[in-house]
């Protein structure tokens, strides 16, 4: 799977990303969450979890 951002080439910067529901820290696209981006909510097992609400 490629980058949704045909200009990528290396520079992350160039990546989408989007706010973690829990903490609100930006989450930059992984090539992981390639086919489920749309549904990626939290950047991490415990924000998942509900740890996360005071950081």
């Amino acid at each position: 799977m490629n980058p949704p951002n045909p200009d990528f080439r290396g520079n992350k910067s160039a990546l989408p990303s989007k706010p973690c529901a829990a903490c609100g820290r930006p989450m930059v696209w992984r090539k992981r969450w390639a086919r489920t981006w749309a549904e990626v909510k939290y950047c991490s097992d415990a924000c998942r979890q509900g740890k996360g609400k005071g950081a």
